[in-house]
């Protein structure tokens, strides 16, 4: 170590440290501000922070919006933070949409504008432009947020308008919005079909596409984000005689998928991507008849082997899982998480 330049020791010392901390330290000298803002420092920074310990959780209400660390050993969450949105909004109208190393994707549901936002550092960059790129309508587009392999960070965005798709790709490196192709099945086009949020593994970006009807049309989209090619696999082999709903998350970068069956009575299987199918790796057993208005609240996560399903008002089950612990939280709510994310604290930037 006596041998290392001091460059390097610092380098090594100060990308372990708290993101937070990060910015201050930016504070303390022009050659210290300079080795923090350089892209390596940030990659690095990044890859050493994706840790569960640093997983946050954001809650926005109509008159808060919060944060709150994750506290594992009682499956609850630890004392909240008020977070103060830096940009403009009206009545805590921000919905979520994407959520990837420490940047959220956000819709300001007033305007419709797309914004990128780092809540740890509070930086924040509009996406919108005058042509009209970065304006989203719920319950018809589709986003999803990715970094490629030049470690470039963006933004798919898919528009279904009157029957006509339109497929686009931000890019933070050069702050543009380009259309690229994708020809899918006309049907998927119509709004009785329900595309979630892209969830991004493994150098792709997964799409669910269900029906919104018993015994519906249920597939999965694929965009490889490096060829930018689309493709289709299809859903896991459940029941199709009742209400569908899969719910994607990337667990230590492989592919998973909660499938559940039913409305009011829920059976729910965990299955894992390999190649372009599913392998089952668990069924829970049958959930006990849930109200509605808790399904719009929930919240879910699996660690040390149990899976905790929970709502604002507390945890509603404990379902035990025969499998290898591993720790992952992911949040939803019955079609979407608009109003709650996990995020890592971070100090990527949502622009260059």
């Amino acid at each position: 170590m006596a041998d290392l330049p001091v460059h390097t020791i610092l380098f090594e010392i100060l990308t372990r440290v708290p993101a937070k901390d990060v910015g201050r330290s930016k504070s303390v000298c022009k050659q210290w501000y300079a080795l923090l803002s350089t892209q390596d420092f940030v990659r690095i920074h990044c890859s050493r922070s994706l840790v569960s310990s640093n997983q946050r959780v954001l809650l926005i209400d109509d008159l808060t919006c919060s944060v709150h660390p994750i506290i594992f050993q009682s499956n609850d969450y630890g004392p909240s933070s008020i977070v103060t949105f830096p940009f403009h909004h009206q009545n805590n109208d921000v919905s979520i949409l994407s959520h990837l190393n420490g940047l959220l994707c956000v819709c300001l549901n007033h305007t419709y504008e797309l914004l990128l936002w780092n809540p740890t550092t509070t930086a924040f960059k509009h996406l919108s432009t005058p042509d009209s790129h970065g304006f989203y309508i719920n319950n018809l587009d589709a986003i999803g947020l990715y970094v490629d392999a030049d470690d470039d960070y963006k933004v798919l965005h898919i528009k279904r308008r009157s029957g006509v798709l339109g497929v686009y790709v931000y890019s933070r490196e050069v702050d543009y919005w380009r259309n690229i192709p994708f020809i899918t099945r006309q049907e998927y086009l119509s709004p009785h079909f329900n595309w979630s949020a892209g969830t991004f593994c493994g150098g792709t970006l997964y799409f669910t596409v269900c029906e919104c009807w018993i015994g519906g049309t249920n597939v999965v989209i694929c965009f490889d984000v490096n060829s930018e090619q689309f493709k289709e696999i299809s859903f896991p082999p459940v029941p199709s005689t009742r209400m569908v709903q899969g719910v994607l998350v990337n667990v230590k970068n492989e592919l998973h998928m909660f499938a559940s069956t039913g409305m009011f009575e829920m059976t729910i299987d965990l299955w894992t991507l390999q190649g372009d199918y599913w392998i089952k790796v668990l069924s829970c057993p049958p959930i006990p008849p849930i109200s509605l208005s808790l399904w719009c609240d929930i919240t879910h996560y699996v660690t040390n082997g149990n899976w905790f399903v929970m709502t604002k008002l507390g945890k509603l089950f404990t379902i035990e899982m025969d499998m290898k612990p591993f720790e992952c939280f992911y949040p939803v709510t019955w079609f979407r998480g608009f109003k709650g994310a996990v995020f890592v604290e971070t100090i990527v930037s949502p622009s260059i």
